[in-house]
């Protein structure tokens, strides 16, 4: 991350600070030239033109470990980056007093239960409030993961609730992130997703990469050009225009579900990364309308839960399962759509 001495044709003279990489990008081979400061703001959440155009005017922007201005055109396999002065945020990890809901604790890991809200380690506009941060502060002494977070073996999504492992040794996280890697440990999460499902169980294979316009969402492409991919989805009741399913993971990419599931028609009920925040399905009438609005209120997020999470204990050499009940907004979610299948023939009434 630290880098001196950096050649600055900008501001005419050789930056002697210690300089600290916050972001990387490497152009793909099909990259038409575009300017830094565009090609810029596609990756960078919350990024401004100005804010860029200043970074780049101050010498902190690098291409290919010479600093650049802001109407340099990016061009295939460009490595781009951005240097600052100070070191990101993210690794400034302040112990904060959030409390964990612990499901099970060792010497060597344990087992917490995520509300859906909170943010599992700091980044880019999110430095304090996050699960790392509550780490800090109730555990000493975590061992670091390959990317220098304290304690995580794997993440889940900040809207998503439910089950995951900490390592609290070295040895642990090392034995843990190896099944992960080996797909040996068990995952089952729980979701909402628009539209009847067709069959009651399937299997969704599919390389899964940035989405090439919107930087934000993750998208399925073509074989080879993202990561391997794979989620097993079994049905568990159809409320007509919505159905709940089991999606079981065999591997662990961003978004793996929710991208995966959108990818085969049935986007995550108020998803709105992936616009299942939309009406998808259903009827045009008011009170549906209406229905829709009440169940986006009661579950405003999108319908995912990691329920199930099995490993291998690093110590005991036993295989641990633990599994834990749907939150309130879910379960509250799940009964109003429960009662309007009820009262409602969806295959009639749909237009």
């Amino acid at each position: 991350r630290k880098r001196r001495m950096i050649e600055n044709p900008v501001a005419d003279e050789t930056l002697d600070e210690e300089l600290y990489e916050h972001f990387r990008f490497e152009a793909t081979k099909g990259q038409m030239p575009l300017r830094v400061d565009k090609f810029l703001m596609n990756l960078v959440e919350n990024a401004t033109r100005n804010k860029i155009q200043q970074a780049a005017e101050a010498g902190n922007i690098i291409v290919n470990d010479v600093a650049v201005k802001s109407n340099y055109k990016v061009k295939a396999f460009d490595v781009v980056r951005i240097m600052l002065s100070h070191p990101p945020y993210e690794n400034l990890i302040l112990p904060e007093n959030i409390p964990l809901d612990i499901v099970f604790e060792d010497d060597a890991l344990l087992v917490i239960n995520k509300p859906a809200g909170l943010v599992v380690h700091p980044g880019h506009g999110n430095y304090t409030g996050t699960l790392v941060n509550a780490l800090a502060f109730h555990f000493e002494n975590l061992p670091l993961n390959s990317s220098e977070r304290p304690g995580l073996v794997h993440r889940i999504d900040k809207d998503t609730s439910g089950l995951l492992v900490v390592a609290k040794t070295e040895f642990a996280m090392t034995f843990l992130a190896k099944q992960f890697e080996e797909k040996t440990s068990e995952r089952e999460y729980i979701a909402l997703v628009w539209g009847n499902v067709a069959e009651d169980e399937g299997t969704v294979t599919g390389d899964i990469a940035r989405h090439a316009k919107d930087r934000m969402q993750m998208a399925v492409v073509p074989d080879g050009e993202g990561k391997h991919a794979v989620t097993h989805y079994k049905v568990l009741e159809r409320f007509g225009y919505v159905t709940l399913v089991s999606c079981k993971l065999e591997t662990g990419r961003t978004h793996q579900i929710r991208v995966h599931m959108k990818s085969i028609g049935h986007t995550l009920f108020n998803d709105e990364r992936y616009g299942g925040n939309l009406i998808l399905k259903g009827t045009t009438f008011t009170k549906y309308k209406q229905f829709i609005d009440n169940c986006f209120k009661v579950l405003p997020r999108q319908a995912l839960h990691a329920k199930t999470l099995g490993f291998v204990h690093p110590t005991t050499k036993e295989f641990m399962s633990f599994n834990t009940e749907l939150p309130e907004d879910m379960k509250e979610c799940i009964a109003k759509w429960k009662a309007y299948s009820n009262s409602h023939n969806t295959d009639e009434e749909e237009n």
